[in-house]
């Protein structure tokens, strides 16, 4: 009865007249902070050897135990520029949201990321979600909660750093969680990019399930699979599909809570080949109920200059909202000049910001080759801010206007509906490696609040 009323309301969408892709503006209607520099205790239970975290962030992913010893410098490409923090840091850093849900009374669950960036430098960065609360009127965002992940009952089929401890809290160098969906039973469902998996958690963080990818009945993988062999010839390749930090970043839940997509951060490779399928991203179908996928699929068309999506939420029964973006970060007016390269003396961006967006996407009206219809935008490097809300606006060129706003980041990875006219959006700030807002300084993880109604409204 689900399908059949889905393809109706495609067919109706699809007799109606398509909507170009329109620009809407976006105005600043908060702005919240939690600075680059917070860190967390380790679980009481876990082992004494996560009080230290980034040991394994230098050259060759040696170990390092001297705290502060370790240099925080802008990733390759993009600099270089000294970002100001410097690792193996005491704790464990709350870093890298990465996914957003709201829980309906001002706060949101978050997922961190893996850690510093992939899984030879962190196996001792800890696995964590987080509820935090953004307080638009003071600028500051409360963590009111904290959730480490575990697999104490065994669930992951393959070994995990902490496999021989008795707690067998989870590591960046078991996941790389990118998305979170809490669903309607208390359970939640984070999307994972080694795999990548689907990973089924309970509410107190504990492993249910380990989910595999299929599509097309082909098992799809990442370089970083559990299940992937460095072959003996050096001449073979590692048969992968999916690229490596390719997964799943988004991941949307239906309003019923009865189906999930999820969606490929960047476009397959074409199966046998090193070149990707097309400029488009695959979005899954997945059943809630029966814990399986559908075997359906969608397809996300890509912008030119896009290369990369951030994340992606329902707002009702088909449209959604989904984050798209270059690799870029930084203002375009603090851009290096021709030929001229950044130096500790004299940083600029190397690379700036360039395209980073929100659309808001149908998922009723998919053509006939899968193709999710397009029905608007907004410009997160030209938000209107004429009350002068944004409690910082970073390096930008000389006489830059106070009542404009913009978002620069690399990893841009949070958005969801807060009500019928506004958004939440969020960065990843990738600590202590992003630098997007300052030239020399660690991003923070902000928080903004964007009145956006007529996005909202489209249809």
């Amino acid at each position: 009865m689900r399908r059949l009323l889905l393809a109706t309301a495609a067919a109706i969408s699809l007799a109606l007249p398509a909507a170009a892709d329109s620009r809407f503006e976006a105005r600043l209607a908060g702005h919240a902070i939690l600075p680059a520099a917070t860190f967390v205790a380790p679980p009481a239970d876990a082992p004494e050897y996560f009080r230290l975290s980034g040991r394994f962030t230098g050259p060759g992913n040696l170990r390092n135990e001297q705290p502060g010893s370790i240099p925080g410098v802008s990733l390759p490409g993009y600099g270089p520029r000294p970002t100001g923090l410097a690792m193996p840091f005491p704790g464990q850093p709350l870093q890298g949201f990465s996914g957003i849900k709201p829980v309906g009374d001002g706060s949101y669950w978050v997922t961190g990321d893996n850690g510093f960036g992939n899984r030879r430098n962190s196996p001792d960065a800890l696995l964590m979600i987080h509820r935090v609360r953004p307080n638009w009127q003071g600028g500051a965002v409360a963590v009111e909660n904290t959730i480490f992940l575990a697999d104490p009952n065994r669930v992951a089929g393959f070994v995990i750093q902490n496999e021989a401890t008795p707690t067998r809290y989870l590591t960046g160098a078991d996941f790389d969680v990118e998305s979170i969906q809490p669903l309607p039973d208390g359970t939640m469902m984070i999307g994972d990019e080694f795999g990548p998996y689907l990973l089924h958690f309970d509410a107190q963080g504990r492993l249910l399930r380990v989910i595999e990818t299929t599509l097309d009945g082909e098992v799809l993988r990442t370089p970083d699979h559990h299940a992937q062999v460095i072959p003996a010839n050096p001449t073979a390749g590692v048969p992968a599909r999916v690229r490596r930090s390719g997964g799943y970043e988004g991941m949307a839940l239906t309003p019923d809570g009865r189906t999930i997509w999820a969606m490929m951060e960047q476009p397959l490779f074409a199966p046998g080949t090193n070149q990707p399928e097309g400029a488009f991203l695959r979005i899954l179908e997945f059943d809630v109920a029966r814990m399986a996928w559908t075997g359906r699929n969608l397809r996300y068309r890509l912008e030119q200059g896009a290369t990369a999506i951030g994340d992606f939420n329902m707002i009702d029964a088909r449209r959604a909202l989904v984050i798209e973006r270059d690799n870029g970060e930084g203002d375009p007016g603090r851009a290096c000049a021709a030929g001229v390269e950044s130096t500790h003396a004299a940083p600029c961006f190397a690379m700036p910001a360039r395209l980073k967006r929100i659309y808001l996407v149908d998922l009723g009206a998919a053509d006939a080759e899968g193709f999710i219809r397009k029905i608007g935008h907004i410009d997160l490097m030209a938000i209107q801010d004429p009350e002068r809300l944004a409690r910082q606006r970073g390096d930008r060129p000389q006489g830059a206007s106070d009542t404009a706003f913009s978002f620069p980041f690399f990893t841009i990875e949070n958005v969801a509906m807060v009500d019928a006219e506004h958004i939440i959006v969020g960065n990843d700030n990738n600590l202590p490696f992003s630098a997007g807002r300052h030239l020399t300084r660690a991003d923070d993880n902000e928080l903004i609040l964007l009145h956006v109604p007529e996005l909202l409204r489209a249809r």
